[in-house]
């Protein structure tokens, strides 16, 4: 009987004493770099260990470290992949202005700029639901800005996080771990660089090291980079779907530029249109973007098709199957973030069977939309990869 493969999308559920342990921690003198302690480590790596054995037992066949090497110190965070880059990177400072504060940005045909979070067209068009009921987090640090010269500082982090993840796996069983892509990186203030083309170079610079050292340590490099669909919503006015492209193609370019010489079979793309639980209205559509996206040299692309707003696109990848690179895998979420319903086994069976249709039972890893930790309660979180699990089984036998 043919196998389905199984993973996430990356973070999932920290135990209580994790969460407080991280929240416990005390800032360094920049007030972005959380300091470690000898308990602090052996608690992360007997947690680590945990959680693969839990994904494993559940028929999950790729597992992560659950980004637990990623300071989550609130029980909803739907950031944690991206501010712990801030703890591994110099020539970042808190100041007065950042991507929540600043000015709105306008933008105007032919000249894209992203405008500030509040700012986002959906958080506009639905803020009295934002304000009322809409949680969109709490992040472990702040946000900072770009004012020096960005290099890499987080050779030990990220070696500590391939020696955790890499102790807990069996002999043979193939493991990843997250780090974000240079494009969604770069989204912060910057106040150090002549152009934005300068800040996501710099960013391609520090964030290469990164991502050859979890290759490196043989596991695969799953980049997040919901930047590319995410931005289209933080344009404000709407751009041209034109202009939107060549927007994208400087991201898709940074994430050739950042992974060359990688193996590319240990490269993952994870793609989605960002984590938080609001209407989405303003999604850009997949069928605008794929052919974009398909240029990124990876292994795997990694993308939302379970929640209620994108389920719909895998037919844009029947309709667009001529131009998918034939060593491509398809990691479809089969289970979503977004909803605290629990799928049904065998919708998660009919929803694998639509993409092996499409390129093949063997080039189809099923997984999670996005990160299940920090945005569902654990226990809802526990039961959506229970159904993963048995979804892919009962989706092997009918392929």
């Amino acid at each position: 009987m043919t196998q389905i493969e199984t993973t996430t999308a990356g973070s999932l559920p920290r135990t209580q004493a994790l969460i407080e342990a991280n929240a416990a921690r005390t800032f360094a003198d920049d007030g972005l770099t959380l300091q470690s302690t000898p308990e602090f480590d052996a608690l992360v790596t007997e947690a680590v260990r945990d959680v693969v054995a839990r994904q494993r037992d559940l028929g999950i066949t790729q597992p992560g470290d659950g980004e637990f090497g990623k300071a989550m110190s609130n029980a909803v965070d739907y950031g944690a992949w991206w501010t712990y880059s801030f703890q591994r990177t110099s020539g970042l400072t808190i100041t007065e202005r950042n991507i929540f504060t600043q000015e709105p940005v306008r933008s105007t045909p032919g000249n894209i700029q992203l405008t500030s979070f509040p700012d986002r067209r959906d958080w506009v068009r639905f803020s009295e639901a934002y304000q009322a009921e809409i949680n969109v987090g709490t992040n472990a640090t702040p946000f900072p800005t770009t004012t020096d010269a960005i290099t890499y500082t987080g050779q030990e982090l990220v070696a500590t996080d391939t020696r955790n993840l890499r102790a807990a796996l069996q002999p043979g069983e193939q493991g990843f771990i997250t780090a974000i892509a240079p494009g969604s990186a770069a989204r912060i203030q910057n106040d150090f660089y002549a152009s934005e083309q300068e800040h996501i170079d710099a960013w391609i610079a520090a964030l290469s090291e990164e991502y050859r050292a979890i290759t490196d340590a043989g596991l695969i490099v799953q980049l997040d980079d919901p930047s590319l669909a995410e931005n289209w919503d933080q344009i404000n006015p709407e751009p041209s779907v034109e202009d939107y492209l060549a927007f994208t193609q400087i991201r898709i370019d940074a994430i050739n530029e950042a992974v060359k010489g990688l193996p590319k079979e240990q490269v993952r793309l994870h793609l989605c249109w960002g984590s938080w639980h609001g209407p989405h209205t303003t999604d850009i559509e997949l069928k605008h973007i794929l052919k974009t996206v398909l240029g990124a040299n990876v292994g795997q692309i990694s993308f939302e098709a379970a929640n209620a707003r994108h389920e719909h696109e895998w037919a844009a990848w029947e309709e667009n199957k001529s131009i998918i690179p034939d060593d491509l895998i398809l990691v479809p979420g089969v289970v979503g973030h977004s909803t605290n319903l629990v799928e049904h086994p065998d919708l998660v069976a009919q929803r694998i069977q639509r993409f092996a249709n499409v390129v093949g039972a063997d080039r189809v890893i099923a997984a999670t939309d996005c990160g299940l930790g920090g945005r569902v309660h654990p226990q809802i979180a526990w039961a959506k990869l229970e159904a993963l699990g048995e979804g892919a089984r009962r989706a092997a036998k009918l392929v």
